[in-house]
């Protein structure tokens, strides 16, 4: 094992953890804003995948997807909550995750009936065809776009949140809705704004992944848990937490196939034992 070895790990490490920041960042908003458990979520990190595949194929440009994907899953987001989520928001935890777990199955057997039972994908798109030296490695030039589409997203966010009035005015409806609510804040706009940006971002990380990941039926499944695992331990509401929750789970799953392969399966559950009971607020929560 050398330093070209350790460091082909460390890319695919941040390439994973990049995939699990942009699936997480909306779940962990919608978590610490809206208080909703929204298991549905990684349903739509697959809708974005196979609704980019559908784009990419019918216009043979995936650009094309890259732009409309997340659109259309945000539409998706907007009808769900509309017609179904807004009305739980007080229905209580149980009732959400029921409701929202039957939603993941819905959406699956939507997927059979329309694009069937079988994996689908996309070619890499040709400006990131091939490879790139980097650090005496040959890499995957588009999962370096995927490392480098992560990292902008997070300069983004963070720029919206700490530097812009309606960074301060999420924040602050983190920290205490009833008080953001009776400064004139329009909460219920703001909380509906917040989900559809959320859904859009999952959509955004199932068309991305396309490329280097098949769509499956069950993509959504498979990836929401290690995205909770990643809202648990950074902590709810928390952009610094999803950031810090995704490098966590991505460089332990990765390395740890690595080195660890005999519990390397188990190793994110045993870390999210761990925060639940020694700081069940999460490492970098919204609250303090």
């Amino acid at each position: 094992m050398n330093s070209d070895f350790i460091i082909l790990q460390l890319l695919n490490a941040m390439q994973y953890s990049m995939l699990l920041f942009l699936l997480s960042i909306g779940l962990t908003v919608i978590f610490g804003l809206l208080h909703f458990i929204n298991l549905a979520h990684g349903a739509l990190y697959m809708m974005g995948a196979y609704i980019g595949i559908s784009i990419a194929t019918a216009t043979g440009n995936y650009w094309f997807a890259f732009a409309l994907a997340p659109v259309m899953v945000a539409l998706i987001g907007a009808l769900l909550y509309w017609a179904l989520l807004d009305r739980l928001r007080n229905a209580g935890h149980m009732s959400q995750v029921l409701v929202t777990f039957g939603l993941i199955l819905i959406f699956i057997e939507l997927v059979r009936i329309i694009w069937g039972d079988v994996e689908l994908g996309l070619d890499t798109p040709t400006i990131f065809v091939g490879t790139t030296d980097l650090l005496n490695v040959t890499y995957p030039t588009y999962r370096l776009f995927i490392i480098g589409l992560g990292a902008l997203m997070m300069g983004i966010l963070w720029l919206i949140l700490n530097r812009t009035q309606i960074g301060a005015i999420i924040r602050a409806s983190v920290e205490n809705e009833t008080m953001a609510a009776s400064l004139g804040i329009n909460v219920g706009q703001l909380f509906f704004t917040v989900f559809c940006i959320g859904c859009a971002l999952a959509g955004l990380a199932g068309i991305v992944a396309v490329p280097v990941f098949a769509a499956t039926t069950g993509m959504g499944v498979d990836i929401l848990i290690p995205a909770l695992i990643v809202v648990v331990i950074g902590g709810l509401g928390s952009l610094q937490g999803a950031i810090l929750g995704a490098f966590i789970v991505g460089f332990l799953e990765v390395f740890g196939a690595v080195f660890f392969p005999q519990i390397a399966a188990v190793t994110s559950y045993i870390l999210l034992a761990a925060i639940l009971i020694l700081r069940p607020q999460g490492l970098l929560p919204a609250r303090n």
